[in-house]
């Protein structure tokens, strides 16, 4: 009896270690697939997170790159104000210059009409004495 009592208990514990492997290779099956799951979720949420990192370089190279023709056309415009400005100024100082040369011929010829009346002044006070 005793033998079968022992055999039982062998077999009782046996089970029990047997049930126990089974659970606890579902338990790692279980936690294999939720792993795998969370991996599969975790990959899809980066690559996600990569597109949209690459869409925002892109919109910003984008942005920079209409900054850039902005301020392209904003140093054209104002290289050509400034050189109409020149232009406008260059032709103002030829007409000053021009101003003051005529200017300067009107004041010579007054002169010289000055000194040429001096000159018959004095001549007809020496031929008067």
């Amino acid at each position: 009896m005793k033998k079968v009592v022992l055999a039982v208990l062998a077999l009782t514990m046996t089970t029990s270690v047997m049930v126990s492997c089974k659970e606890a290779t579902k338990k790692a099956e279980d936690a294999a697939e939720a792993t795998e799951n969370a991996l599969e979720e975790a990959g899809a949420d980066l690559k996600e997170a990569g597109e949209n990192a690459a869409d925002k370089v892109k919109e910003a190279g984008e942005d920079m790159k209409d900054a850039g023709e902005k301020a392209m056309d904003s140093i054209k415009a104002a290289g050509e104000g400034a050189m109409d400005k020149a232009k406008e100024m260059g032709e103002d100082a030829k007409e000053a210059g021009e101003d003051a040369m005529n200017k300067a011929k009107e004041m010579g010829e007054e002169a010289k009409d000055a000194a040429k009346k001096t000159a018959e002044d004095a001549k007809k006070v020496v031929d008067h004495k």
